[in-house]
């Protein structure tokens, strides 16, 4: 074998330091939500295929890993589409609901879930985007009124805040059934209204002109359409949000569009929330074919996209109960958060490395390990050392997170003592430079 050995293309080994710091980003979420009331959940990596490919994952959908199915003649003559009968997951929230619809008679009625794991898609792998990542969701499963969105922004805005990202944030907000109504004033039928959001949304990235000739291009709407529905966006993107705020008057389209409740969850959470930044972002779509409602991001100025959004999906659990749930749902995007999350120093905690050559070291090493935790320490762990120890041993140790070390030298005599005294024995380890 020859060539560098790697990870698979689009996932990621993580060396013990990075471990612990994704670690330590997942606890406070994880504090931040389960303290607030939500609770806990854990679905499959894998869900039939037809389920994953129901038609509400967008693109999402074109980008599943397929598992085949067992027992399948080698030489058997069979097409793509029926060699496979699950998926992984592309995202948490259909198994969620898939998850609500199995277990609704031992669930509150209005469930209030947490949920985190790894998804995957196949995509090509680039930039901040890999095959293999994890998601971090809040849900509300059961609650019509806009008070569930007004509880999971301001749950999510508290785990911005304590993850440090507040003060660079911003929460963007619209409403699908806003949108629909925007592209309908404009002329744009519902058959095409679903390829107008898409394009709409790249209308930061790419401007003006290259939105209207994409709209034209593929015939999504003419060129008067495109030109008045840019127009139009372009001129209610400064409305400012209050909680009277029910229609909007759009000149370029000569209509007043209602906000449904826009106005009044920004005005709740800012009571809430009183640091809050809340903006009416009119080309916000979200991609996911399934949100029914208001629709949000949290975007960061450190970041090139969003760190993290949502939105309702009241038709989802309905495709497996045969009703309607209303649900609300928010999802972090870790990944991109984990390298810009601060978070407060802690106090030292004391990290030992027993190290070791010969067997018999390490049995001495293992006899000490409980007293020292006991003494303080919050871990203690053995690492065999190379015949000859060098500073690029101490360094090594400290890659792994360790800030003590303690040689055979040190330990060996305490060892043997009855009563080992282990708070002299943790003064005498080395301090490792970090």
């Amino acid at each position: 074998m020859s060539g560098k050995i790697v990870a698979t293309r689009g996932m990621r080994d993580f060396l013990p330091t990075e471990k612990a710091w994704r670690e330590r980003v997942l606890a406070v979420l994880r504090e931040t939500y389960t303290s607030l009331g939500f609770m806990e959940l854990e679905t499959p990596a894998l869900e039939p295929i037809g389920r994953l490919q129901s038609g509400q994952g967008g693109e999402n959908e074109k980008m599943i890993f397929q598992v085949m199915r067992r027992g399948l003649a080698p030489q058997e003559a069979i097409l793509p589409g029926d060699a496979a009968d699950l998926g992984l997951r592309y995202d948490l929230t259909l198994p969620l609901t898939r998850y609500f619809a199995t277990h609704q008679a031992e669930l509150p009625n209005v469930f209030r879930a947490f949920q985190t794991g790894p998804v995957w898609r196949a995509e090509r792998p680039q930039k901040g985007r890999f095959r293999q990542f994890n998601q971090v969701d809040i849900d509300i499963l059961g609650e019509s009124s806009f008070s569930a969105e007004v509880e999971i922004l301001a749950t999510a805005w508290s785990a911005v805040t304590k993850l440090g990202l507040d003060k660079d944030s911003t929460v963007l907000i619209n409403d699908r059934r806003f949108l629909r109504d925007l592209m309908r004033a404009a002329g744009i039928d519902g058959d095409k209204q679903d390829s107008a959001f898409i394009t709409l949304d790249k209308l930061e990235k790419i401007g003006q002109e290259a939105v209207i000739k994409e709209l034209v291009t593929h015939e999504i709407a003419s060129d008067s359409q495109a030109q008045s529905l840019v127009a139009a966006v372009a001129s209610i993107s400064a409305v400012d949000l209050q909680a009277d705020t029910k229609t909007l008057e759009v000149s370029g389209l000569q209509t007043e569009l209602p906000l449904y409740d826009l106005g009044e969850i920004a005005a709740q959470v800012g009571k809430i929330c009183p640091d809050i930044k809340i903006k009416f972002t009119p080309t916000l779509v979200r991609g996911m074919g399934y949100y029914t409602g208001p629709i949000f991001e949290v975007s960061h100025t450190a970041s090139g996209s969003s760190i993290c959004g949502g939105g309702r999906y009241d038709g989802v659990v309905g495709r497996w109960l045969g009703r309607d749930v209303p649900a609300v749902g928010f999802s972090f995007g870790f990944e991109r958060i984990v390298d810009l999350v601060s978070l407060p120093e802690v106090g030292e905690n004391l990290k030992v490395a027993l190290a070791y050559q010969k067997p018999q070291e390490a049995l001495a090493a293992l006899g000490l390990r409980q007293g020292l935790l006991q003494e303080g320490a919050q871990s203690a762990g053995l690492l065999k050392a190379p015949r000859k120890i060098s500073a690029g041993f101490f360094a090594q140790a400290a890659e792994l997170g360790y800030n003590r070390l303690l040689l055979p030298s040190k330990y060996l005599a305490v060892a043997a003592q009855e009563c080992p005294d282990f708070a002299a024995l943790l003064g005498e380890a080395r301090v490792l430079e970090q």
